[in-house]
């Protein structure tokens, strides 16, 4: 089963709180341990985190650095656990805007753990749907260009494998937590037939009961795929 979660609500839940956004954050970070040590148990064997998103780089300059310095401390405190776990970690998105020490974090990350059998674990980074779809349209396009494929060859299945979700099956269930009921340019061709939860939790308090409690949620659901089911 592949999950795919929108981690919202982090400087919402720190405000309410009259603590400063960043420690929401810090608090979310600490959530992903938990959420991820989680997923076996409960039957998701592919978990996609919205980390940070291509329109992420508006915020304030001290928050998006404070993000980016505990998405530094997560690579670096969680690499060897992640691999002694079996987790295969994979990074989606555009990397080329990411400070050089990061890159390597998560190259050294990504390289250490690719051949693990466990979890699956996506993580979008500078991710934006829309951002996916046009470079996995330049990248077909400029296989066209070179006569590898024709333009009428082009299916949907062309472009599946194009994405940076390629080989991985499309997120069975897109959760969003803190009351939000939108994707936000989240996994826009693959969550075509994905079912959904909005949950009211802000991330912190997003905990693996709260976890379960959507996955059972979903499971009592009846997924059709445009065809009608005979009952």
């Amino acid at each position: 089963m592949h999950v795919g979660i929108i981690m919202d609500g982090n400087g919402r839940w720190a405000t309410r709180r009259g603590l400063a956004r960043l420690i929401g954050h810090k608090r979310g970070a600490q959530q992903v341990k938990t959420i991820v040590k989680s997923c076996p148990p409960l039957g998701v064997d592919t978990l996609t985190l919205y980390a940070f998103s291509t329109e992420n780089w508006k915020r304030a300059a001290h928050e998006v650095e404070g993000l980016m310095k505990l998405f530094r401390g997560y690579l670096s405190n969680n690499l060897v656990e992640l691999h002694e776990k079996n987790v295969c970690v994979r990074f989606l998105g555009d990397p080329s805007p990411l400070a050089p020490d990061i890159l390597d974090l998560m190259e050294n990350l990504s390289s250490l753990t690719k051949n693990n059998t466990g979890l699956n674990l996506n993580v979008a980074i500078n991710y934006g749907g829309r951002d996916e779809l046009v470079r996995a349209t330049k990248s077909i396009a400029a296989k066209v260009k070179r006569g590898e494929i024709e333009a009428a060859e082009i299916t949907e299945q062309t472009i599946s494998d194009h994405l940076d979700t390629k080989t991985q099956d499309d997120p069975d269930l897109i959760i969003r937590t803190a009351g939000e009921m939108r994707l936000s340019n989240f996994m826009t061709w693959q969550s075509a037939y994905s079912e959904f939860a909005f949950l009211e939790q802000s991330w912190p308090d997003f905990s693996p009961e709260v976890f379960e409690k959507a996955l059972q949620n979903y499971h009592a659901r009846t997924r059709q795929f445009g065809a009608v089911i005979a009952k």
